[in-house]
C-alpha cells in the first residue's frame, strides 16, 4: 500500500498513465498499483481511495489505447463526446492522448494499455466508442472483463517447456498467445458496442469491404483493382476511403492473412509452409519475416510451442489415466 500521493501519481506515470491530478486526495490517502506486462500488454492493477480526478492530454504517446475494467466500486469517467458510468465489471475505451476526468467512489479496477495498431481500429470509430460504457456482464465485454482482471492475477506465471532454447523463450510465447486471445475479445466487444450506433456513408462502405476482404483472404487474386472493381468504385476512390484508417487496403489484408495464419498454426497440424500457401503466401522466407515482424516471434516457434503444450496435456492425461486405474 502507497501512502504518499505524489509517489502513487509517480508510479502511475511511470506505468504508462498520462498526468493525473487528484483533487480530493488528503493527508490519509491510501492507494495499491501494481503493473505487469503480458506480450504488448500492460495491465495495471489499482485500488484507490474515493477520488475526484481530471487529467490533461498527452499527445506526446499516442501509441497506446486504454481499457478500464472495473472490479469493486462505481467511477464515472467523461472524455471525449462519452459520458460513463461505471460499476463492478463494466469497461470502457480511453485514449491517454486526450483530456480525462474520473470521479469514483473508493474503487479497485484493472487498465489494459493495448497498443493502437494490435486493434485495428479507426480514428472514426475511437471517436465513437471513447467514453462510452461497455456491460461487462453480457456479451463480448462479459468475457474482456473476466479474462483482463484474471490476465493481471497470473501474467507473471506462465510455465516453462521443453523444446525452446530457453525457458524464457516458451514463456514469451506463451504471454503473447495470451495477449492475442485478450485483444482479440477487446476487439469483439468494441465492434459489438459500435453496432448500436448508425455507421456515417463512408464507414458503411469500408465495414462492407472489410467484410467483402475477410471473406476472400484465401483467395491469391485478392488485390485492391479487384476490389474497387466488385464494389462499382475507382481504385483512387477505394484508397481515399482507407486514407485515415490505421492500415492501407494492401497493409489490411496482408495484417489479416497473418492473423488466420496465426491461428491455424496455434491449433492445428499442418507445417508452416502449407499453411502460409493457404493464406497467399508463396514465398515461404518473406512469409517468416513479416510474420516475425508483425507479431515479435517466428512462426516456427509458435508451432514448437503448440506442440509442446500439446504433448504435455496428453502425457498428463495418460498419467491420470493409469492412477485412475491402480486406484480401480
Amino acid at each position: 500500500m502507497i501512502g504518499n500521493l505524489e509517489t502513487f501519481q509517480d508510479e502511475l506515470a511511470a506505468s504508462g498513465f498520462p498526468p493525473l491530478v487528484n483533487k480530493l486526495a488528503g493527508a490519509g490517502f491510501q492507494g495499491r498499483i501494481a503493473t505487469r506486462d503480458l506480450g504488448p500488454l500492460r495491465l495495471v492493477s489499482l485500488d484507490t481511495p474515493e477520488s475526484v480526478c481530471t487529467g490533461l492530454a498527452d499527445a506526446a504517446d499516442g501509441r497506446n489505447l486504454a481499457v478500464k475494467v472495473m472490479i469493486r466500486g462505481r467511477t464515472r469517467i467523461e472524455q471525449g463526446r462519452g459520458d460513463a458510468e461505471l460499476g463492478p465489471a463494466d469497461l470502457v475505451l480511453l485514449d491517454p492522448t486526450r483530456a480525462v476526468r474520473f470521479e469514483s467512489t473508493a474503487a479497485a479496477h484493472v487498465t489494459v494499455l493495448v497498443p493502437r495498431r494490435e486493434l485495428r481500429i479507426r480514428p472514426a470509430q475511437i471517436d465513437r466508442l471513447i467514453g462510452k460504457r461497455i456491460d461487462g456482464r453480457h456479451g463480448p465485454g462479459a468475457l474482456v472483463s473476466v479474462l483482463a482482471r484474471e490476465s493481471a492475477r497470473s501474467a507473471s506465471e506462465f510455465r516453462s517447456a521443453t523444446g525452446f532454447r530457453s525457458a524464457s523463450e516458451f514463456r514469451e510465447v506463451e504471454a503473447l498467445r495470451s495477449a492475442a486471445a485478450v485483444i482479440e475479445l477487446i476487439a469483439v466487444a468494441l465492434e459489438a458496442r459500435l453496432g448500436d450506433e448508425q455507421p456515417a456513408p463512408d464507414e458503411w462502405l469500408r465495414n462492407r469491404i472489410a467484410g467483402y476482404i475477410e471473406a476472400r483472404l484465401a483467395d491469391p487474386d485478392l488485390s485492391p483493382l479487384g476490389i474497387a472493381a466488385a464494389h462499382h468504385i475507382s481504385v483512387r476512390r477505394l484508397h481515399k476511403l482507407f486514407e485515415d484508417q490505421p492500415l492501407t487496403v494492401a497493409a489490411l489484408i496482408r495484417r489479416r492473412r497473418l492473423e488466420r495464419c496465426r491461428a491455424e498454426l496455434t491449433g492445428g497440424e499442418r507445417t508452416v509452409t502449407a499453411v502460409a500457401a493457404r493464406w497467399g503466401f508463396s514465398d515461404a522466407t518473406h512469409f517468416s519475416k513479416l510474420f516475425k515482424t508483425t507479431f515479435g516471434y517466428t512462426a516456427r516457434a509458435l508451432v514448437t510451442s503448440n506442440r509442446a503444450l500439446t504433448t504435455k496435456t496428453r502425457t498428463a492425461r495418460a498419467e491420470q489415466d493409469g492412477d485412475d486405474r491402480d486406484r480401480q
